[in-house]
């Protein structure tokens, strides 16, 4: 008798999950299920306690739902990567398993552990899928078979290849065996903060709700309310897709199935672009690994000659930067592990072209704090805002922090939320608090700007046109 084994990574659910299925196609296998926690590694790469106590939630859940169909998930703790591959080799020698089925991942160490799989277990036979996408790295090329580097032209072809066949969502399996009653609780040695599980889903049953609610409710709107962080504009699913609690096809059916016009540029068209923005940065980092080794994606932004400011680095990870909307965001980030989409580029923007410092800092930072830490995505994001990378703005485009808050906070009521200090200041003067409260004779107690963005704007400019002289 066959015996299957479903080694879970980055895909914590039951529903849509190509290992899963392919693993309990076969009535007569036996199927277990395998997770591995590697606090060493997760460490090495600034894991954010919050999206760990995040991961262990839908790990226990995980636990559960297979258990009902009579799976038994094992459960172990190694080191890294490599003590992993050791684990899993013992686990199939013990197990007797003779095939195992795993969901890609696109990260650089992913992709080099996973090419030993076949060499370290010998007899077992591997399958691994493009489970994390819409569409497969390698499916949606240019005319020359090359990677796109600008995302419009990308998302174009994709949508197109889209039009031609939707990608399959395969339901959950069905129950296999009698259910699992007794399981022991699953955790790891790592440090863990809690989260809001009413903002973020702590089941794969929850965050598929909310998704459903999101494209009923939400999707529509999202165009017109995104850019807002007063109002609950966005879906807050990034945490559900990062750990694969929800997988980008589930997400693109039920869009569809409430905005049918989506692909066709109609209601719910932005969110999809958004869903293929994610898409964007997966495939690049494919192509492009040395994206996961802190490298530009333009090679000659890395002669920027970046200011190493511990004190200016500190204030901006505080919210203490004197700019209204930077440390509102800053401290939503601190706060609650999540920071809206509009401010991540305004923040990410004040480090590098205000602050002048290299941006790989801020990179580090977000990823350290964000319940929905991404690799590819908060590497293409921050890439961007720094001009450094594929499709980037222009680094002559610099945000102004504070016309920025006043577009898209113009009343400052997201900036009271997270600035008790700035409650009284009326909303004309919220961007600008100093100099209405000098004016008035006030004391504030919030920190005057620590650099003039007239002057930051100049030396920047100038940094990144030395360097385009190298």
């Amino acid at each position: 008798m066959p015996t299957h084994l479903v080694w879970f990574r980055a895909d914590l659910r039951v529903h849509d999950n190509f290992a899963l299925a392919a693993a309990c196609r076969s009535d007569d296998a036996s199927v277990l299920a395998l997770f591995i926690a590697t606090p060493e590694q997760w460490q090495q790469h600034d894991m954010a306690p919050r999206q760990a106590a995040y991961l262990r939630s839908h790990l226990n859940d995980l636990q559960h739902s297979l258990a009902e169909k009579g799976i038994p998930l094992i459960y172990k703790e190694v080191s890294d990567f490599a003590a992993q591959l050791k684990m899993l080799r013992e686990v199939c020698q013990q197990n007797g398993v003779t095939h195992l089925f795993y969901n890609y991942q696109y990260e650089l160490n992913e992709r080099l552990r996973d090419r030993q799989l076949e060499n370290i277990l010998g007899e077992v036979v591997c399958e691994g899928f493009d489970d994390s996408v819409m569409l497969a790295p390698g499916s949606v090329m240019t005319g020359g078979h090359e990677m796109y580097k600008v995302f419009t032209p990308f998302k174009n072809a994709f949508v197109k290849r889209l039009k031609e066949a939707l990608p399959e969502c395969v339901p959950a399996p069905a129950a296999r065996e009698e259910a699992i009653t007794t399981l022991p609780e699953l955790t790891f040695n790592y440090p863990q903060q809690t989260f809001d599980e009413l903002l973020f889903p702590a089941n794969e049953k929850a965050a598929i709700a909310k998704l459903r609610q999101f494209c009923k409710q939400g999707a529509g709107e999202y165009e017109a309310r995104r850019d807002f962080p007063a109002i609950e504009g966005t879906s807050r699913l990034s945490a559900s897709l990062a750990l694969g609690v929800l997988s980008p096809r589930q997400c693109l059916h039920r869009l569809l199935a409430e905005q049918p016009q989506a692909m066709d540029g109609g209601a719910g068209s932005v969110w999809l672009n958004e869903l293929i923005w994610r898409e964007f940065y997966r495939h690049l980092m494919t192509y492009h690994p040395a994206l996961c080794k802190h490298r530009p994606f333009i090679p000659w932004t890395d002669n920027v000659k970046w200011q190493h400011d511990e004190a200016l680095l500190q204030a901006w990870q505080k919210g203490e930067t004197g700019y209204p909307i930077v440390d509102a965001a800053m401290r939503q980030l601190n706060e609650t592990g999540w920071m809206h989409n509009r401010l991540r580029m305004i923040t990410a923007s004040f480090l590098v072209k205000d602050l002048l410092i290299d941006w790989r800092s801020g990179e580090r930072y977000f990823i350290s704090q964000l319940i929905d830490g991404d690799l590819a995505a908060n590497n293409g994001g921050w890439q961007w805002a720094a001009s450094t990378g594929t499709d980037a703005a222009p680094y002559f485009r610099i945000f102004n922090p504070t016309t920025q808050g006043q577009k898209f906070d113009a009343n400052g009521d997201f900036i009271r939320r997270w600035l008790p200090a700035l409650r009284n200041v009326p909303a004309k003067a919220i961007h600008d608090p100093w100099a209405w409260a000098d004016k008035q004779g006030v004391k504030l107690d919030y920190p005057r700007p620590i650099v003039d963005h007239k002057q930051a704007r100049v030396a920047t400019l100038a940094a990144y046109e030395a360097a385009r002289k190298v």
